[in-house]
Protein backbone atom coordinates (compact mmCIF):
# COMPACT_ATOMS: atom_id res chain seq x y z
CA UNK A 1 0.00 0.00 0.00
CA UNK A 2 1.56 3.35 -0.61
CA UNK A 3 1.78 6.15 1.79
CA UNK A 4 1.11 9.81 1.63
CA UNK A 5 1.71 12.11 4.19
CA UNK A 6 -0.34 15.43 5.83
CA UNK A 7 -0.21 17.09 8.81
CA UNK A 8 -4.00 16.59 9.63
CA UNK A 9 -5.87 14.06 7.91
CA UNK A 10 -10.05 14.75 8.79
CA UNK A 11 -12.84 11.87 8.27
CA UNK A 12 -15.86 13.14 7.15
CA UNK A 13 -17.06 16.65 5.37
CA UNK A 14 -19.41 18.09 7.19
CA UNK A 15 -19.76 21.25 8.78
CA UNK A 16 -17.16 19.86 11.91
CA UNK A 17 -15.52 18.44 9.57
CA UNK A 18 -14.65 21.22 7.35
CA UNK A 19 -14.12 23.80 9.52
CA UNK A 20 -11.49 21.88 11.02
CA UNK A 21 -9.34 21.32 7.56
CA UNK A 22 -9.90 24.85 7.14
CA UNK A 23 -8.99 26.43 10.35
CA UNK A 24 -5.81 24.01 10.18
CA UNK A 25 -5.08 25.42 6.57
CA UNK A 26 -5.36 28.98 7.98
CA UNK A 27 -2.66 27.98 10.82
CA UNK A 28 -0.11 26.78 8.07
CA UNK A 29 -0.74 23.19 8.22
CA UNK A 30 -1.49 20.95 5.39
CA UNK A 31 -4.84 18.86 6.01
CA UNK A 32 -6.21 16.19 3.90
CA UNK A 33 -10.31 15.57 4.23
CA UNK A 34 -11.61 12.27 3.04
CA UNK A 35 -15.14 11.70 2.55
CA UNK A 36 -16.41 7.47 1.96
CA UNK A 37 -19.84 9.26 -0.24
CA UNK A 38 -19.73 10.79 -3.93
CA UNK A 39 -21.08 14.15 -1.77
CA UNK A 40 -19.95 17.10 0.17
CA UNK A 41 -21.47 18.21 2.77
CA UNK A 42 -22.87 14.83 4.56
CA UNK A 43 -25.58 15.74 7.29
CA UNK A 44 -25.14 19.48 7.55
CA UNK A 45 -26.12 19.49 4.17
CA UNK A 46 -29.27 18.37 5.33
CA UNK A 47 -29.89 20.16 7.81
CA UNK A 48 -31.24 23.99 8.87
CA UNK A 49 -27.81 25.29 8.99
CA UNK A 50 -28.47 26.84 12.56
CA UNK A 51 -26.28 27.09 14.91
CA UNK A 52 -26.78 27.63 18.66
CA UNK A 53 -24.04 30.26 20.01
CA UNK A 54 -24.67 32.14 23.20
CA UNK A 55 -23.52 36.10 23.33
CA UNK A 56 -22.90 36.21 19.66
CA UNK A 57 -21.58 38.78 17.73
CA UNK A 58 -24.96 39.55 16.40
CA UNK A 59 -27.19 40.00 19.59
CA UNK A 60 -26.62 43.54 20.07
CA UNK A 61 -27.51 44.48 16.29
CA UNK A 62 -30.78 42.34 17.75
CA UNK A 63 -31.47 44.06 20.78
CA UNK A 64 -30.80 40.60 22.82
CA UNK A 65 -29.35 40.77 26.23
CA UNK A 66 -26.88 37.18 27.12
CA UNK A 67 -24.12 36.36 29.45
CA UNK A 68 -22.11 33.51 29.71
CA UNK A 69 -22.94 32.83 33.26
CA UNK A 70 -26.94 32.08 32.29
CA UNK A 71 -25.28 30.06 28.99
CA UNK A 72 -22.91 27.82 31.28
CA UNK A 73 -26.11 27.26 33.76
CA UNK A 74 -28.52 26.57 31.07
CA UNK A 75 -26.23 23.96 29.29
CA UNK A 76 -24.80 22.95 32.76
CA UNK A 77 -28.45 21.91 33.80
CA UNK A 78 -29.24 20.42 30.27
CA UNK A 79 -26.38 18.03 30.36
CA UNK A 80 -27.61 16.54 33.51
CA UNK A 81 -24.05 15.76 34.36
CA UNK A 82 -22.81 13.68 31.38
CA UNK A 83 -21.04 16.14 30.52
CA UNK A 84 -17.84 17.38 31.91
CA UNK A 85 -18.13 21.37 33.19
CA UNK A 86 -15.27 22.20 31.84
CA UNK A 87 -16.24 20.80 28.39
CA UNK A 88 -19.81 23.05 28.84
CA UNK A 89 -17.31 25.87 29.71
CA UNK A 90 -15.11 25.11 26.90
CA UNK A 91 -18.26 25.47 24.65
CA UNK A 92 -20.22 28.54 25.64
CA UNK A 93 -16.64 30.32 25.79
CA UNK A 94 -15.58 29.35 22.48
CA UNK A 95 -19.14 29.09 20.35
CA UNK A 96 -18.92 32.82 19.74
CA UNK A 97 -15.29 32.85 18.66
CA UNK A 98 -16.02 30.57 15.81
CA UNK A 99 -18.85 32.20 14.73
CA UNK A 100 -16.92 35.18 14.82
CA UNK A 101 -14.30 32.99 12.90
CA UNK A 102 -17.09 31.70 10.32
CA UNK A 103 -17.68 35.06 9.29
CA UNK A 104 -14.41 36.13 8.65
CA UNK A 105 -14.18 33.17 6.43
CA UNK A 106 -17.22 34.51 4.46
CA UNK A 107 -19.96 32.42 6.00
CA UNK A 108 -21.99 34.51 7.78
CA UNK A 109 -24.67 34.05 10.28
CA UNK A 110 -27.52 35.94 11.72
CA UNK A 111 -29.24 35.49 15.33
CA UNK A 112 -32.75 35.19 15.56
CA UNK A 113 -33.67 37.13 18.00
CA UNK A 114 -37.89 35.25 18.41
CA UNK A 115 -36.09 31.73 18.50
CA UNK A 116 -36.00 30.87 22.07
CA UNK A 117 -34.42 28.18 23.77
CA UNK A 118 -36.12 24.17 23.36
CA UNK A 119 -36.18 25.33 27.69
CA UNK A 120 -37.41 28.12 28.74
CA UNK A 121 -37.91 27.47 32.04
CA UNK A 122 -34.68 26.16 33.04
CA UNK A 123 -32.61 28.91 34.77
CA UNK A 124 -30.10 30.59 32.10
CA UNK A 125 -32.36 30.13 28.94
CA UNK A 126 -33.37 33.20 26.87
CA UNK A 127 -36.54 33.61 24.90
CA UNK A 128 -34.34 34.16 21.69
CA UNK A 129 -30.91 35.19 20.43
CA UNK A 130 -28.85 32.10 20.57
CA UNK A 131 -29.62 30.24 17.71
CA UNK A 132 -28.12 31.56 14.44
CA UNK A 133 -29.11 31.13 11.04
CA UNK A 134 -26.80 31.46 7.68
CA UNK A 135 -27.22 34.34 5.55
CA UNK A 136 -28.04 33.31 2.01
CA UNK A 137 -24.93 32.20 -0.24
CA UNK A 138 -25.18 32.94 -3.98
CA UNK A 139 -24.32 29.68 -5.53
CA UNK A 140 -22.61 31.25 -7.94
CA UNK A 141 -19.96 31.55 -5.82
CA UNK A 142 -19.25 27.81 -6.17
CA UNK A 143 -20.09 27.44 -9.98
CA UNK A 144 -22.82 24.86 -11.19
CA UNK A 145 -19.81 21.96 -11.13
CA UNK A 146 -18.56 22.07 -7.98
CA UNK A 147 -22.62 22.82 -6.55
CA UNK A 148 -23.10 19.42 -7.79
CA UNK A 149 -20.76 18.08 -5.33
CA UNK A 150 -22.58 19.53 -2.55
CA UNK A 151 -25.11 17.02 -0.89
CA UNK A 152 -28.74 18.78 -1.71
CA UNK A 153 -31.01 19.41 0.78
CA UNK A 154 -34.09 17.68 1.93
CA UNK A 155 -37.25 17.84 0.10
CA UNK A 156 -39.22 19.16 2.63
CA UNK A 157 -36.92 22.35 3.15
CA UNK A 158 -37.92 23.39 -0.84
CA UNK A 159 -41.16 25.18 -1.94
CA UNK A 160 -42.78 23.20 -4.42
CA UNK A 161 -39.41 20.79 -4.63
CA UNK A 162 -37.65 23.93 -6.07
CA UNK A 163 -36.86 26.94 -4.05
CA UNK A 164 -34.61 27.53 -0.84
CA UNK A 165 -36.16 29.29 2.02
CA UNK A 166 -34.52 30.42 4.96
CA UNK A 167 -35.39 30.05 8.47
CA UNK A 168 -36.95 33.75 8.73
CA UNK A 169 -38.98 33.75 5.32
CA UNK A 170 -40.26 29.73 6.59
CA UNK A 171 -41.51 31.47 9.81
CA UNK A 172 -43.53 34.66 8.29
CA UNK A 173 -45.01 32.05 6.33
CA UNK A 174 -45.80 29.08 8.21
CA UNK A 175 -47.66 31.54 11.02
CA UNK A 176 -49.12 33.35 8.36
CA UNK A 177 -47.60 37.10 9.62
CA UNK A 178 -48.82 39.80 7.37
CA UNK A 179 -46.16 40.04 5.07
CA UNK A 180 -46.30 35.73 4.35
CA UNK A 181 -47.91 36.47 0.60
CA UNK A 182 -45.17 39.34 0.03
CA UNK A 183 -42.62 36.87 0.91
CA UNK A 184 -44.19 33.84 -0.93
CA UNK A 185 -44.42 35.99 -4.09
CA UNK A 186 -40.64 37.32 -3.28
CA UNK A 187 -39.19 34.28 -3.49
CA UNK A 188 -40.76 32.91 -6.14
CA UNK A 189 -40.33 36.24 -8.55
CA UNK A 190 -36.92 35.79 -7.67
CA UNK A 191 -36.50 32.43 -8.82
CA UNK A 192 -38.09 32.39 -12.34
CA UNK A 193 -36.74 35.04 -13.57
CA UNK A 194 -33.04 33.83 -13.06
CA UNK A 195 -33.17 32.19 -16.74
CA UNK A 196 -29.28 32.57 -16.55
CA UNK A 197 -28.48 30.46 -13.37
CA UNK A 198 -31.60 28.26 -14.20
CA UNK A 199 -29.99 27.09 -17.94
CA UNK A 200 -27.10 26.18 -15.79
CA UNK A 201 -28.35 24.43 -12.96
CA UNK A 202 -31.49 22.95 -11.74
CA UNK A 203 -31.07 23.63 -8.43
CA UNK A 204 -31.26 27.03 -6.90
CA UNK A 205 -28.98 30.29 -7.14
CA UNK A 206 -30.43 31.26 -3.90
CA UNK A 207 -28.82 29.03 -1.09
CA UNK A 208 -30.33 28.94 2.64
CA UNK A 209 -29.78 26.78 4.99
CA UNK A 210 -27.18 24.03 5.66
CA UNK A 211 -26.70 23.92 1.47
CA UNK A 212 -25.36 27.89 2.72
CA UNK A 213 -23.66 26.77 5.28
CA UNK A 214 -21.91 23.77 3.38
CA UNK A 215 -21.51 25.59 0.39
CA UNK A 216 -19.71 28.50 2.04
CA UNK A 217 -17.35 25.91 3.95
CA UNK A 218 -16.68 24.55 0.56
CA UNK A 219 -16.20 27.42 -1.37
CA UNK A 220 -13.59 28.68 1.72
CA UNK A 221 -12.20 25.00 1.59
CA UNK A 222 -11.73 25.42 -2.10
CA UNK A 223 -9.89 29.14 -2.06
CA UNK A 224 -7.47 27.66 0.08
CA UNK A 225 -6.74 24.73 -1.86
CA UNK A 226 -7.60 21.53 0.26
CA UNK A 227 -7.93 18.54 -1.10
CA UNK A 228 -11.17 16.45 -0.49
CA UNK A 229 -11.17 12.68 -1.32
CA UNK A 230 -14.96 11.67 -1.72
CA UNK A 231 -15.63 7.71 -2.18
CA UNK A 232 -12.94 7.08 0.28
CA UNK A 233 -13.68 4.87 3.23
CA UNK A 234 -12.11 5.32 6.26
CA UNK A 235 -11.19 1.08 7.27
CA UNK A 236 -9.01 1.59 10.57
CA UNK A 237 -6.64 4.05 12.31
CA UNK A 238 -3.08 3.16 12.06
CA UNK A 239 -1.44 3.81 15.65
CA UNK A 240 2.69 4.24 16.44
CA UNK A 241 3.41 3.48 20.19
CA UNK A 242 0.38 5.22 22.07
CA UNK A 243 -0.06 7.64 19.44
CA UNK A 244 -2.23 7.82 16.00
CA UNK A 245 -0.48 8.55 13.58
CA UNK A 246 -2.62 7.99 10.44
CA UNK A 247 -5.41 6.10 8.69
CA UNK A 248 -5.70 3.15 6.74
CA UNK A 249 -8.52 4.08 3.58
CA UNK A 250 -10.13 2.11 0.81
CA UNK A 251 -10.54 4.80 -2.25
CA UNK A 252 -12.41 4.13 -5.73
CA UNK A 253 -15.57 1.98 -6.26
CA UNK A 254 -17.33 5.06 -7.93
CA UNK A 255 -17.96 4.32 -11.91
CA UNK A 256 -16.81 1.04 -11.76
CA UNK A 257 -13.22 2.14 -10.33
CA UNK A 258 -11.20 -0.70 -8.71
CA UNK A 259 -10.43 -0.44 -4.80
CA UNK A 260 -7.18 0.19 -3.54
CA UNK A 261 -5.99 0.82 -0.13
CA UNK A 262 -3.66 2.85 1.05
CA UNK A 263 -1.96 4.57 4.32
CA UNK A 264 -2.09 7.63 4.76
CA UNK A 265 0.42 9.35 7.72
CA UNK A 266 -0.77 12.49 9.51
CA UNK A 267 2.46 13.98 11.41
CA UNK A 268 0.09 16.08 14.02
CA UNK A 269 -3.45 14.32 14.43
CA UNK A 270 -6.67 12.69 12.90
CA UNK A 271 -9.82 14.60 13.51
CA UNK A 272 -12.83 12.06 13.29
CA UNK A 273 -15.71 14.08 12.18
CA UNK A 274 -17.96 11.51 10.28
CA UNK A 275 -21.28 11.13 11.74
CA UNK A 276 -22.88 8.81 14.06
CA UNK A 277 -24.06 5.54 13.77
CA UNK A 278 -27.62 5.96 13.39
CA UNK A 279 -27.65 3.83 9.51
CA UNK A 280 -26.08 1.25 11.17
CA UNK A 281 -29.06 -1.33 12.28
CA UNK A 282 -26.42 -3.93 13.65
CA UNK A 283 -25.35 -0.90 16.35
CA UNK A 284 -28.82 0.37 16.88
CA UNK A 285 -29.94 -2.67 17.98
CA UNK A 286 -26.54 -2.93 20.70
CA UNK A 287 -27.18 0.70 22.00
CA UNK A 288 -30.57 2.10 20.95
CA UNK A 289 -33.63 2.03 22.60
CA UNK A 290 -36.32 -0.85 21.10
CA UNK A 291 -38.15 -1.22 18.58
CA UNK A 292 -36.00 0.42 16.65
CA UNK A 293 -34.83 0.73 12.82
CA UNK A 294 -31.99 2.53 10.34
CA UNK A 295 -35.06 3.27 7.60
CA UNK A 296 -36.41 5.92 10.40
CA UNK A 297 -33.62 8.32 10.02
CA UNK A 298 -33.55 11.34 7.89
CA UNK A 299 -30.07 10.98 7.19
CA UNK A 300 -28.10 9.58 4.47
CA UNK A 301 -28.70 6.65 3.67
CA UNK A 302 -24.79 4.95 3.20
CA UNK A 303 -23.52 7.38 5.75
CA UNK A 304 -23.68 7.55 9.31
CA UNK A 305 -23.04 3.96 9.81
CA UNK A 306 -20.44 4.42 12.71
CA UNK A 307 -17.33 3.14 11.36
CA UNK A 308 -15.60 5.99 12.91
CA UNK A 309 -16.73 5.49 16.32
CA UNK A 310 -15.77 1.85 15.73
CA UNK A 311 -12.16 2.72 14.44
CA UNK A 312 -11.82 5.00 17.72
CA UNK A 313 -13.49 2.52 19.59
CA UNK A 314 -10.50 -0.28 18.39
CA UNK A 315 -7.57 1.85 19.65
CA UNK A 316 -8.56 2.51 22.98
CA UNK A 317 -11.87 5.20 22.88
CA UNK A 318 -13.85 4.83 25.59
CA UNK A 319 -17.65 5.36 24.70
CA UNK A 320 -20.71 7.49 25.70
CA UNK A 321 -24.35 8.72 25.73
CA UNK A 322 -24.78 5.72 23.17
CA UNK A 323 -28.20 4.95 23.99
CA UNK A 324 -29.24 8.60 22.77
CA UNK A 325 -30.46 10.15 19.41
CA UNK A 326 -31.05 13.63 18.35
CA UNK A 327 -34.75 12.40 17.45
CA UNK A 328 -37.51 13.99 15.63
CA UNK A 329 -40.40 12.46 13.71
CA UNK A 330 -40.23 11.44 10.52
CA UNK A 331 -42.91 10.22 8.00
CA UNK A 332 -42.14 8.11 4.85
CA UNK A 333 -42.67 9.61 1.49
CA UNK A 334 -42.50 6.98 -1.87
CA UNK A 335 -39.98 7.43 -3.77
CA UNK A 336 -37.75 9.60 -2.00
CA UNK A 337 -34.12 7.93 -0.72
CA UNK A 338 -34.67 8.89 2.95
CA UNK A 339 -37.54 9.46 5.94
CA UNK A 340 -38.76 13.03 5.89
CA UNK A 341 -38.41 15.04 9.32
CA UNK A 342 -41.55 16.82 10.79
CA UNK A 343 -40.18 19.69 12.55
CA UNK A 344 -42.44 22.44 12.36
CA UNK A 345 -45.70 21.66 10.79
CA UNK A 346 -47.61 19.76 13.94
CA UNK A 347 -47.05 23.18 16.26
CA UNK A 348 -49.85 24.69 13.85
CA UNK A 349 -53.34 24.72 15.54
CA UNK A 350 -56.02 22.56 14.51
CA UNK A 351 -54.25 19.18 14.53
CA UNK A 352 -53.01 16.60 17.17
CA UNK A 353 -51.21 13.62 17.39
CA UNK A 354 -52.60 9.69 19.05
CA UNK A 355 -51.95 6.78 19.78
CA UNK A 356 -53.35 3.68 18.33
CA UNK A 357 -55.91 3.97 21.67
CA UNK A 358 -57.10 7.83 20.20
CA UNK A 359 -55.48 9.46 22.87
CA UNK A 360 -53.17 12.29 23.15
CA UNK A 361 -50.05 11.45 24.98
CA UNK A 362 -47.58 15.31 24.35
CA UNK A 363 -47.39 18.35 23.29
CA UNK A 364 -46.91 18.24 19.67
CA UNK A 365 -45.51 22.01 19.58
CA UNK A 366 -42.61 21.03 22.24
CA UNK A 367 -39.04 19.98 20.67
CA UNK A 368 -38.47 17.61 18.46
CA UNK A 369 -36.24 15.11 20.78
CA UNK A 370 -38.67 14.96 23.34
CA UNK A 371 -41.45 14.27 20.63
CA UNK A 372 -40.08 10.85 19.72
CA UNK A 373 -38.76 10.20 23.51
CA UNK A 374 -42.38 10.42 24.40
CA UNK A 375 -43.03 8.41 21.30
CA UNK A 376 -40.96 5.68 22.83
CA UNK A 377 -42.48 6.15 26.55
CA UNK A 378 -45.84 5.96 25.42
CA UNK A 379 -45.11 2.91 22.95
CA UNK A 380 -43.72 1.15 26.05
CA UNK A 381 -46.90 1.69 28.69
CA UNK A 382 -49.31 1.17 25.68
CA UNK A 383 -48.04 -0.61 22.86
CA UNK A 384 -49.32 1.79 20.15
CA UNK A 385 -47.76 4.56 19.90
CA UNK A 386 -44.98 3.16 17.12
CA UNK A 387 -46.14 4.53 14.98
CA UNK A 388 -48.45 7.15 16.35
CA UNK A 389 -50.49 9.10 14.05
CA UNK A 390 -50.76 13.04 13.45
CA UNK A 391 -54.80 13.46 12.67
CA UNK A 392 -55.80 17.01 11.09
CA UNK A 393 -59.12 18.74 9.59
CA UNK A 394 -60.63 20.50 6.82
CA UNK A 395 -59.71 23.77 8.04
CA UNK A 396 -55.55 22.51 8.67
CA UNK A 397 -55.51 20.51 5.48
CA UNK A 398 -57.01 24.23 3.75
CA UNK A 399 -54.12 26.35 5.48
CA UNK A 400 -50.96 25.12 6.17
CA UNK A 401 -48.66 22.36 4.38
CA UNK A 402 -47.61 19.63 5.86
CA UNK A 403 -45.19 16.74 5.27
CA UNK A 404 -45.03 16.44 1.38
CA UNK A 405 -48.60 18.04 1.19
CA UNK A 406 -49.28 21.72 0.13
CA UNK A 407 -52.39 23.30 1.78
CA UNK A 408 -55.58 22.73 -0.45
CA UNK A 409 -56.04 26.05 -1.00
CA UNK A 410 -53.17 25.42 -3.36
CA UNK A 411 -53.20 21.71 -3.95
CA UNK A 412 -56.80 20.49 -3.66
CA UNK A 413 -57.07 16.58 -3.08
CA UNK A 414 -58.00 15.63 -6.48
CA UNK A 415 -54.26 16.64 -7.58
CA UNK A 416 -53.04 14.75 -4.45
CA UNK A 417 -50.42 12.06 -6.34
CA UNK A 418 -52.74 9.06 -6.20
CA UNK A 419 -49.59 6.88 -4.94
CA UNK A 420 -49.80 9.21 -1.35
CA UNK A 421 -53.32 7.91 -0.19
CA UNK A 422 -53.41 5.39 2.16
CA UNK A 423 -49.35 5.25 2.09
CA UNK A 424 -48.47 8.96 3.45
CA UNK A 425 -52.14 10.51 4.09
CA UNK A 426 -55.10 8.97 5.23
CA UNK A 427 -58.43 10.46 5.03
CA UNK A 428 -62.06 9.96 6.20
CA UNK A 429 -65.25 11.75 5.42
CA UNK A 430 -65.82 11.33 9.60
CA UNK A 431 -63.77 10.92 12.41
CA UNK A 432 -64.99 7.53 13.11
CA UNK A 433 -63.90 6.57 9.08
CA UNK A 434 -60.71 7.79 9.17
CA UNK A 435 -60.42 5.46 12.74
CA UNK A 436 -61.42 3.03 10.87
CA UNK A 437 -58.81 3.58 8.10
CA UNK A 438 -55.83 4.08 10.21
CA UNK A 439 -56.30 0.91 13.06
CA UNK A 440 -57.02 3.77 16.14
CA UNK A 441 -59.88 3.47 18.14
CA UNK A 442 -63.16 5.55 17.33
CA UNK A 443 -64.20 6.66 20.74
CA UNK A 444 -60.90 7.85 21.88
CA UNK A 445 -60.38 9.50 18.55
CA UNK A 446 -63.61 11.30 19.26
CA UNK A 447 -62.89 12.39 22.53
CA UNK A 448 -59.63 13.55 22.18
CA UNK A 449 -60.93 15.95 19.17
CA UNK A 450 -63.59 17.30 21.20
CA UNK A 451 -61.10 17.59 24.07
CA UNK A 452 -58.78 19.46 21.67
CA UNK A 453 -61.64 21.95 20.39
CA UNK A 454 -62.83 22.65 24.22
CA UNK A 455 -59.04 23.17 24.45
CA UNK A 456 -58.99 25.63 21.44
CA UNK A 457 -62.24 27.57 22.75
CA UNK A 458 -60.71 28.42 26.28
CA UNK A 459 -56.74 28.53 25.26
CA UNK A 460 -55.36 26.52 27.61
CA UNK A 461 -54.58 22.46 27.15
CA UNK A 462 -55.19 21.15 30.06
CA UNK A 463 -53.26 18.09 29.06
CA UNK A 464 -49.69 19.29 27.95
CA UNK A 465 -49.80 22.86 27.73
CA UNK A 466 -49.42 22.84 24.07
CA UNK A 467 -48.82 26.85 23.82
CA UNK A 468 -47.64 27.38 27.22
CA UNK A 469 -44.69 28.66 26.52
CA UNK A 470 -42.59 30.88 23.96
CA UNK A 471 -40.79 28.04 22.16
CA UNK A 472 -44.47 26.33 20.84
CA UNK A 473 -45.79 29.85 19.75
CA UNK A 474 -42.94 30.13 17.64
CA UNK A 475 -44.50 28.07 15.04
CA UNK A 476 -48.12 28.93 15.66
CA UNK A 477 -50.42 31.03 13.40
CA UNK A 478 -50.88 34.55 14.25
CA UNK A 479 -53.79 35.08 13.15
CA UNK A 480 -55.35 32.59 15.38
CA UNK A 481 -56.25 33.50 19.09
CA UNK A 482 -56.35 33.03 22.46
CA UNK A 483 -53.62 30.36 21.54
CA UNK A 484 -52.00 30.36 18.38
CA UNK A 485 -51.41 26.67 19.00
CA UNK A 486 -54.68 25.59 19.44
CA UNK A 487 -57.70 25.23 17.18
CA UNK A 488 -60.77 23.13 16.99
CA UNK A 489 -60.18 19.31 14.90
CA UNK A 490 -64.13 19.18 14.00
CA UNK A 491 -64.73 19.78 10.09
CA UNK A 492 -64.84 16.80 7.59
CA UNK A 493 -62.65 15.50 6.08
CA UNK A 494 -60.28 14.21 8.24
CA UNK A 495 -57.03 13.12 7.83
CA UNK A 496 -54.03 11.54 9.31
CA UNK A 497 -50.27 11.10 8.48
CA UNK A 498 -48.00 8.18 10.35
CA UNK A 499 -44.72 9.06 12.30
CA UNK A 500 -42.03 6.89 13.55
CA UNK A 501 -39.62 7.64 15.84
CA UNK A 502 -36.48 8.85 13.66
CA UNK A 503 -33.70 11.03 14.16
CA UNK A 504 -31.43 13.62 12.47
CA UNK A 505 -28.12 11.75 14.24
CA UNK A 506 -27.21 10.04 17.15
CA UNK A 507 -25.77 11.40 20.04
CA UNK A 508 -23.24 8.90 21.68
CA UNK A 509 -20.20 8.66 20.36
CA UNK A 510 -15.86 8.75 21.75
CA UNK A 511 -15.85 10.47 24.54
CA UNK A 512 -14.02 13.83 24.54
CA UNK A 513 -11.93 16.37 26.44
CA UNK A 514 -12.48 20.26 26.14
CA UNK A 515 -9.70 20.16 23.50
CA UNK A 516 -12.35 17.89 21.30
CA UNK A 517 -8.79 15.04 22.15
CA UNK A 518 -10.00 11.31 22.19
CA UNK A 519 -10.14 9.51 25.86
CA UNK A 520 -9.64 6.30 26.91
CA UNK A 521 -11.77 4.41 29.32
CA UNK A 522 -9.58 5.78 32.28
CA UNK A 523 -10.11 8.86 31.32
CA UNK A 524 -6.55 9.58 29.94
CA UNK A 525 -5.73 11.51 26.30
CA UNK A 526 -4.66 9.07 23.09
CA UNK A 527 -2.89 11.21 21.64
CA UNK A 528 -2.96 11.95 17.89
CA UNK A 529 -6.62 11.33 18.11
CA UNK A 530 -9.45 14.12 18.33
CA UNK A 531 -13.38 13.79 17.36
CA UNK A 532 -16.13 16.08 16.80
CA UNK A 533 -20.08 16.13 15.70
CA UNK A 534 -21.86 13.34 16.36
CA UNK A 535 -18.65 10.96 15.93
CA UNK A 536 -18.41 12.39 19.40
CA UNK A 537 -20.56 11.98 22.87
CA UNK A 538 -22.72 15.41 22.90
CA UNK A 539 -21.66 18.28 25.28
CA UNK A 540 -25.35 18.71 25.25
CA UNK A 541 -25.90 15.28 27.28
CA UNK A 542 -29.21 14.14 27.21
CA UNK A 543 -30.68 17.04 26.09
CA UNK A 544 -31.17 19.49 23.14
CA UNK A 545 -31.17 23.07 24.44
CA UNK A 546 -31.46 25.02 20.96
CA UNK A 547 -31.79 24.83 17.42
CA UNK A 548 -28.19 23.93 16.05
CA UNK A 549 -27.26 22.62 18.92
CA UNK A 550 -25.37 19.82 17.16
CA UNK A 551 -23.87 22.20 14.27
CA UNK A 552 -22.52 24.62 16.90
CA UNK A 553 -20.46 22.53 18.80
CA UNK A 554 -19.21 20.15 16.04
CA UNK A 555 -17.52 23.32 14.65
CA UNK A 556 -16.61 24.81 17.71
CA UNK A 557 -14.89 21.83 19.21
CA UNK A 558 -13.18 21.88 15.41
CA UNK A 559 -12.45 24.99 16.14
CA UNK A 560 -10.49 24.34 19.59
CA UNK A 561 -8.75 20.87 18.39
CA UNK A 562 -6.98 22.94 15.73
CA UNK A 563 -5.46 25.38 18.38
CA UNK A 564 -5.04 22.59 20.97
CA UNK A 565 -3.13 20.72 17.47
CA UNK A 566 -1.09 24.40 16.68
CA UNK A 567 -0.07 24.21 20.46
CA UNK A 568 -1.87 27.09 21.47
CA UNK A 569 -4.56 25.45 23.67
CA UNK A 570 -7.47 28.06 24.46
CA UNK A 571 -7.46 28.75 28.01
CA UNK A 572 -10.53 28.54 29.85
CA UNK A 573 -11.27 32.44 31.39
CA UNK A 574 -14.42 31.54 33.70
CA UNK A 575 -12.64 29.15 35.53
CA UNK A 576 -14.67 30.90 38.13
CA UNK A 577 -17.71 29.39 36.50
CA UNK A 578 -16.19 26.27 37.19
CA UNK A 579 -15.54 26.91 40.89
CA UNK A 580 -19.25 27.84 41.59
CA UNK A 581 -20.51 24.81 40.09
CA UNK A 582 -18.17 22.23 41.90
Amino acid sequence: MASVTFDVIVVGSGAGALLAAIRAADQGLKPLVIEKTSLIGGTSALSGGGIWIPCNHDQARAGVQDSLEDAFRYVRTCARGEASDDRVLAYVETARVMADYLRQIGVAYRCMPLYADYYPTLPGARPGGRTMDPVDFNAAKLGPQALEQVRPTNPGQLIFGRMNINAFDARTMLAKEPRANWVLAKIMLRYFVDYPWRLKSRRDRRLTGGQALMAGLFHAARQRNIPIWTDTSLQSLIVDGARVAGVVVRRGGADGREQREERLSARRAVILAAGGFERNQAMREQYLPQPTDQGWTATPPGANTGDAIQAGAAVGGALHLMGLTWGVPTLLVPKEEKYRPMFVERSMPGCMVVNARGERFLNESGPYPEFQQAMFANHAATGGAIPAWIVFDADFRAKYPIGPLMPSAAVPDAKVRKSWWDQVVWKGETLAELAGRIGVDAQGLAASAARMSEFARTGKDLDFDRGGNVFDRYYGDVNVHPNPNLAPIAKGPFYAMKLWPGDIGTKGGLLTDREARVLDSGGQVIPGLYCVGNNSASVMGPAYPGAGSTLGPAMTFAYRAIAEICGQPMALERTDLLESAA
